[in-house]
């Protein structure tokens, strides 16, 4: 059977009525990471949702690139590509335009996305493909046993950089919504359920959806995270999103983000009065304060991070306008056919028998 799902984008895939689980959407592959790599959890939650979807297996397929991350189509009895270094979002494109009827999901690493993959993620956020990003983000290349990576803070050593980093990191947040993305969202490999969550809003959204998930690597960059993750320290650390909502935080809400009169930005205060505190608006059309929201993450010790759905918002799609041309060239119900066909035959041109 086919009918209209909210995934992905609102287009016709087709569903099935078999009732699914967790151990359908499950590989007979052995799992191979880290004991304590962050990737489990991610893993498991996304075996944990996908029967939810209600799609057939054939029609949902992962595309990755290099690095730890990308073993994840290995692990999901799903359709599946491990691609070439940095270029799945092209591959993806190019799936997702062709094929209107598959959900098309991306896996890629912060050194995979944006090192040689940058210009490819890029691109496919502007042009707003129908695909699911998961970047998975552990400031540290660890398949290749350690190096500094784009996300990699400040003074950071690692075995390429024995005096300390001396590059500006990517905040993968902020480069994606300069990148004007409709949806942008940021989560954390341990908290089983925001995961979910944001990762359902995700497969949910029409066009490219982002999501950075913060995700440890015990061996080469154990504790990256730690002030987001530490009870005594979390609750001062994680600035929460929720579209409509006030955003306060910290032990009894006495930290809140307000707007700072003199740079137009924002900014954390103690102890704001409520008429001060910014509403989050996830839907707005301008990225602006979306993107002032993502600058308050702090690309140090994480002493601040927003989490959540930073931007989701609706606009055309790529692959639903390309499809639309090649539909309208095809059937020739416009001047747009006869341009076309011009083009074609304009030159030389010879007839192969």
């Amino acid at each position: 059977m086919s009918q209209t799902l909210p995934f992905p984008g609102l287009r016709e895939v087709p569903t099935t009525d078999l009732a699914q689980g967790r151990k359908d959407f499950t590989s007979s592959q052995e799992v191979r990471w880290c004991p304590g790599c962050g990737d489990y959890a991610v893993l498991a939650a996304v075996q944990g949702f996908l029967p939810d979807l209600g799609l057939k297996r054939e029609n949902i397929v992962f595309i990755s690139g290099i690095g730890c991350s990308s073993r994840f189509p290995y692990y999901l009895d799903t359709y599946g590509m491990h691609s070439i270094h940095g270029r799945a979002p092209a591959i993806a494109t190019g799936l997702a335009t062709i094929r209107s009827d598959l959900a098309v999901w991306v896996v890629t690493g912060d050194g995979d996305a944006l090192s040689i993959g940058g210009n490819h993620l890029i691109h496919a956020l502007r042009r707003n493909v129908n695909m699911t990003i998961l970047l998975f983000n552990n400031r540290i290349y660890g398949l290749t046993k350690g190096q500094y990576s784009p996300t990699s803070e400040p003074g950071k050593v690692t075995k390429s950089t024995p005096m300390g980093s001396l590059d500006n990191p990517f905040n993968p947040v902020s480069l994606a919504l300069g990148a004007e993305g409709t949806f942008v969202a940021r989560t954390v490999d341990s908290d089983r359920k925001h995961l979910t969550e944001v990762l359902s809003a995700a497969a949910a959204h029409r066009g490219t959806a982002l999501v950075e998930i913060y995700q440890n690597c015990p061996i080469f960059n154990d504790g990256a995270f730690d002030a987001i993750k530490d009870n005594e320290t979390k609750a001062d650390s994680i600035i929460p999103l929720r579209h409509g909502e006030p955003i306060r935080f910290g032990r009894d809400g006495r930290l809140g983000v307000v707007r700072d009169s003199a740079t137009g930005g924002l900014r954390v205060q103690e102890d704001p009065d409520d008429a001060d505190v910014l509403v989050h608006d996830a839907h707005a059309a301008d990225p602006t304060t979306a993107f002032a929201l993502s600058r308050l993450t702090d690309a140090g010790t994480l002493a601040h991070a927003p989490i959540g759905i930073f931007r989701q918002v609706e606009a055309s799609t790529y692959d639903d306008q390309a499809r639309e041309q090649v539909n309208v060239a095809r059937q020739g119900t416009d001047d747009r056919q006869g341009a076309l066909a011009g083009l074609l035959a304009s030159g030389d041109t010879w007839t192969v028998v």
